[in-house]
């Protein structure tokens, strides 16, 4: 059991022969309770502070608690985002890999097709050309052959039957 100031006040000494001065040891025994009184509110005063503290101690722990899940709330969130942003940037790539391809096989459609129509001209160029060649050759042939001449005679014959009628009717109206 714990002592009180009020007991050592109120203890009482038994009284011996040629025992101490009783009022030195009173005198002592006050001196002793104040210092005791003073030791008992200094350790009031501790526990007091040392309370206070112990709330401030579990509020900044609650504090630290909800810190640290926030961060981690905000650590996972980041996390998700950038693996989001990750995978949206896949996608993207992927798709723009697509139309990249999709353009490039139009490209390549788009010159064979061209490539098999140039080439189709060219022959029907050449065919033009064959029977042009030909059309003039057969005309050049028309031209020098000997029809010519023979029209050329009977043209020939025919301007000079002619013109002794012509003659005579040029005659005949004057």
């Amino acid at each position: 059991m714990a002592l009180t100031p009020l007991d050592i006040h109120n203890k009482e000494f038994t009284r011996g022969f040629r025992g101490y001065d009783e009022d030195e040891v009173n005198d002592f025994l006050d001196h002793v309770i104040k210092d005791y009184e003073k030791v008992i509110r200094e350790k009031k005063a501790l526990e007091d502070k040392l309370y206070e503290m112990e709330e401030k101690l579990s509020h900044f722990t609650n504090i630290e608690e909800t810190l640290n899940r926030s961060i981690l709330v905000a650590q996972e969130s980041a996390d998700e985002v950038k693996s989001n942003a990750n995978k949206e940037a896949k996608l993207i790539i992927k798709e723009a890999e697509k139309n990249a391809d999709r353009i490039i096989n139009d490209a390549l459609a788009k010159s064979r097709s061209t490539a098999m129509e140039v080439e189709e001209l060219k022959k029907q160029a050449k065919v033009f050309r064959t029977r042009l060649k030909m059309l003039v050759e057969a005309q050049l042939d028309i031209i020098d052959t000997n029809d010519w001449e023979e029209l050329f005679e009977i043209d020939s014959e025919h301007d000079q039957e002619e013109e002794p009628r012509l003659n005579q009717y040029s005659t005949s109206e004057n």
